[in-house]
């Protein structure tokens, strides 16, 4: 089994990064679970989700509190030190921000890779919703399901111009990221 956990604020898309995400892997044949843990439920207070992929039924219940890899969603969440506790030695982080992969991969001592999704989403979609960038950036580089399996889950979830400029936003950022390059961090 593969966790997964997002940290994001609210309005951003980390709940439905991880219905996502959790949507590609019931695509490509996998069983999953996915939900989020909410603290104040207003727009820009933090929101942590949870993903569990597997290739058998998954029967636990409770929080991730030892994922194999982070996705966060808002580089001011790297305030919080505490922000990788838990990740499994080796496990690795996506960041959505323009500092470069060293200096945050060197402050919270994990692999890390970070990408503005922001701005890609602003670029692509016209809205500052980072998760479409972050995921796909995040299945490239592991490898751990399709790619076509995200765009399968969004086509599942957008229609018409939106659904177009969210699998345009994934073939820009799968360019931006090196193929494979976390593949042997199948379990951290």
């Amino acid at each position: 089994m593969i966790e997964y956990r997002i940290h994001g604020r609210g309005g951003q898309g980390s709940v439905a990064a991880a219905y996502l995400l959790a949507s590609a892997a019931f695509e490509a044949g996998h069983t999953c679970q996915a939900f989020p843990a909410f603290g104040a439920e207003r727009r820009g207070a933090p929101v942590t989700a949870f993903v569990r992929i597997d290739n058998k039924p998954i029967h636990l219940r409770s929080q991730v509190r030892t994922p194999d890899f982070l996705i966060v969603q808002d580089d001011t969440l790297l305030l919080d030190r505490e922000i990788t506790d838990g990740l499994k030695p080796g496990g690795a982080m996506i960041v959505n921000t323009k500092r470069s992969d060293d200096e945050v991969a060197e402050a919270f001592s994990c692999r890390t890779k970070c990408i503005p999704a922001t701005e890609l989403a602003m670029e692509y979609i016209g809205r500052p919703i980072p998760n479409t960038a972050l995921l796909a950036a995040f299945l490239t580089m592991t490898g751990h399901l399709p790619v076509d399996a995200l765009a399968a889950a969004l086509k599942g979830r957008f229609k018409g111009k939106l659904l177009d400029n969210n699998l345009a936003l994934i073939q820009r950022v799968t360019g931006m990221v090196e193929p494979g390059a976390w593949k042997e961090t199948e379990h951290a």
